[in-house]
């Protein structure tokens, strides 16, 4: 059985989602239907199935970093394997490795930013506020 969430606020109780499952299939973190992003890497204001609003999503560096390591690390392995085997000349490493690279890390980057995404929606993760207390 789905557990249900609520956040503060919420009217309606929706199923937990899978943050894996919903950040890889770019889909709101509490319903699971509604598009996570307006444009290729722009996420939405406000869900349109279920109409949560996405201003808790803080848009860091950390997906892009992320996928710029590991991504670099596997093109650069496959590019050195496909000269090993194959010896071509460079203007076809150019012709194969740019769109690879370029359509990997836009799936990547869209992938990871609605793993955050979702992984902040449920962990509730807030902006950090002080707790200062009078001493008086």
């Amino acid at each position: 059985m789905a557990r249900k969430t609520r956040r503060a606020g919420d009217k309606a109780h929706y199923p937990e989602q899978s943050v894996m499952s919903v950040g890889m299939a770019a889909r709101c973190p509490r319903c699971g239907e509604g598009r996570l992003y307006k444009s290729l890497l722009v996420p939405v204001d406000r869900c349109a199935m279920c109409g949560l609003d996405m201003s808790f999503a803080e848009e860091g560096d950390g997906p892009a970093v992320l996928v710029i390591l590991l991504l670099g690390g596997v093109v650069a392995g496959l590019a050195l394997a496909f000269e090993t085997l194959f010896h071509p000349p460079v203007w076809l490493h150019v012709l194969v490795w740019l769109p690879v690279t370029f359509g990997l890390s836009i799936y990547a980057l869209r992938a990871m930013k609605g793993i955050m995404i979702a992984s902040q929606f449920k962990t509730r993760a807030a902006e950090g506020q002080l707790d200062i207390e009078d001493e008086a």
